[in-house]
């Protein structure tokens, strides 16, 4: 099973729930990032991204943005997005239905937050980044055990 997070720059949200998701999975699995933006590529994640991360056992410094590109769509299963202009912008990048089914809003899988966005950290605090941590971890599971649900 390969998982595509997605978020704007790849600097904040989607580098914090791939390495959120990579402590909570098997090693068969495996968990990537990109953002729908390039402005970022190459650079290592927000400071606050790494030092929030750090805080809570998880080792993001080494992540390097990405933008997501089109073999994306053959080469994962799952697409998580954190936020609906970033769904309407990878839905965009897609050729068919069969990449489109691969794309969900990172929150989906949690009944009480269905149709939910992950907020931008990146304009804020380190009371965001904690928040935005908090809520990936809860998605994070949420997807796990949806994913157990389905296997």
């Amino acid at each position: 099973m390969k998982i595509l997070m997605v978020c704007l720059g790849n600097i904040c949200r989607s580098p914090l729930a791939e390495g959120i998701m990579k402590t909570k999975l098997p090693e068969n699995f495996f968990v990537d990032s990109a953002g729908t933006i390039s402005m970022h590529q190459g650079e290592h994640p927000d400071e606050r991204a790494v030092k929030t991360a750090e805080n809570h056992g998880v080792d993001i410094s080494k992540q390097k943005s990405r933008p997501i590109v089109s073999s994306d769509f053959e080469t994962f299963d799952k697409i998580y997005c954190m936020d609906h202009r970033v769904y309407e912008d990878v839905i965009s990048k897609t050729k068919n239905d069969e990449q489109r089914q691969k794309i969900s809003l990172f929150l989906d899988n949690s009944a009480d937050r269905k149709n939910s966005e992950v907020p931008d950290p990146y304009w804020g605090d380190m009371n965001d980044f904690e928040n935005v941590f908090q809520l990936l971890d809860k998605g994070c599971d949420a997807i796990l055990h949806q994913l157990k649900t389905n296997n």
